[in-house]
């Protein structure tokens, strides 16, 4: 009997093998390596990976029935869990850096992704990450400065890791078919990033200069700094700016600044 998706979880089953192995390929598994796949569905990916005989492979499945069924179908060929990825603590899977696979529910993809990020300090439990993305999220994410798609996204995204944008995948590819083209990105942990006392402080500063993206950045500035001239003359910033105006790069330093001020 053929699986219903279900809208709530935001499930979109991957059918096409051929982009099935192209996900693959650019996981480069070899037989040491541990996988852990979100959302396994169906298990079409689940399958191929099997196929490249991986030491281990975690899979994450929130839906009950898909778990039962993947659980019944792939018995002891992996370590699958029906939890919410959300909830779960993944640094608990393997004592190896694990490489991680994912047609992310559209719904929930980005919350995914900055928690994977602001989880990992310097000690990164995954070594790769390769996600599929709405294709318009995907933009958001790879985003430059001085873009209409540039954002909090692209800078958080941008801060630690190494992104690589593979290919987009057609609606076709799908079960059911969802509104949207899809995109595969690739996420690789940089080995030097600048460092933050809290990684929730990045967050905070860019959520406080893009919640009014399209007006200048003299009034979020002097919402985070009393002493706004001081740290100015510091960073030498036109106020007269927009918020898509300023690089990753310079939100780090006003980061920093405001670490230094509120420690």
């Amino acid at each position: 009997m053929k699986t219903v998706p279900k809208k709530s979880l935001g499930q979109n089953f991957l059918t096409d093998i051929n982009i099935i192995n192209k996900i693959i390929d650019i996981g480069d598994i070899n037989e040491k390596d541990d996988i852990l796949e979100v959302g396994p569905g169906t298990g079409n990916l689940t399958r191929e990976i099997i196929k490249k005989k991986p030491k281990k492979i975690f899979l994450i499945e929130k839906d009950n029935l898909l778990y039962r069924n993947l659980k019944k179908d792939l018995k002891n060929k992996v370590n699958i869990f029906n939890e919410d990825i959300l909830k779960i603590n993944e640094k608990n899977l393997s004592n190896k850096k694990l490489t991680v696979f994912g047609n992310l529910p559209y719904n929930i993809s980005t919350k995914i992704l900055t928690k994977w990020i602001l989880s990992c300090n310097s000690n990164f439990w995954y070594k790769k990450l390769i996600l599929m993305f709405q294709k318009d999220v995907a933009e958001r994410i790879i985003a430059k400065t001085n873009t209409k798609d540039y954002g909090r996204l692209s800078i958080i995204s941008n801060w630690k890791l190494k992104i690589i944008k593979h290919f987009d995948v057609s609606k076709s590819c799908f079960y059911p078919k969802p509104k949207v083209e899809s995109s595969i990105l690739s996420f690789v942990p940089e080995t030097k990033y600048v460092k933050f006392q809290n990684a929730k402080s990045l967050e905070l500063v860019t959520r406080i200069f893009f919640s009014q993206r399209r007006k200048m950045i003299n009034k979020p500035f002097k919402q985070l700094f009393n002493n706004s001239n001081e740290v100015l003359n510091r960073l030498k910033i036109n106020l007269n700016l927009r918020p898509q105006n300023l690089s990753k790069e310079i939100y780090f330093e006003i980061t920093k600044e405001y670490e230094n001020l509120t420690n």
